[in-house]
């Protein structure tokens, strides 16, 4: 079942060195700059959905910015955001099919929930999410009883 699950972002060490590790795959994982900004958007929009797109370009806009991506060869080949649908919250997150398995997701991450972690927050929200196991062990994150529907309950939907 989705929920919401909660990170302490005090717990995680300042340890920026998945950076190094992507880089020696080939794999930068920056923030992107304004001309890249309907390239990443249709990418998200391409290989996920409109929504995160539209979650994406949310991040996209925030001063700085809260929207991280992946490269490999010119080419994207994952991101991750928070602050785009509620303050605190991290998500979405994805990383194309063909390029799982290189710990880009968990990267992308780190990178997030660190920056998070610099600006002062304490903890993070990551919403709605299935991922349980993966959160956990990635982070330490805990599922937070009853929290579906909750803030999602009156998301408008097309009909």
């Amino acid at each position: 079942m989705a929920e919401d699950m909660l990170v302490k972002l005090y717990d995680l060490p300042d340890d920026w060195s998945f950076l190094a590790g992507q880089a020696e795959q080939g794999i930068t994982i920056r923030k992107p700059i304004g001309p890249e900004k309907h390239l990443v958007l249709q990418w998200i929009k391409n290989n996920f959905n409109e929504c995160w797109a539209s979650e994406a370009e949310v991040a996209m806009f925030n001063s700085p910015r809260t929207l991280f991506v992946a490269i490999k060869d010119n080419k994207l080949i994952g991101f991750s955001c928070y602050d785009a649908t509620a303050l605190g919250l991290f998500g979405p997150i994805g990383v194309a099919e063909s390029c799982r398995g290189q710990g880009t997701g968990k990267a992308l991450l780190f990178a997030a929930l660190l920056d998070m972690k610099l600006k002062g927050y304490k903890y993070a929200i990551i919403g709605l999410t299935g991922l349980h196991a993966f959160y956990n062990k990635a982070v330490g994150a805990v599922v937070i009883p009853d929290s579906f529907p909750g803030f999602w309950e009156t998301w408008v939907r097309e009909n």
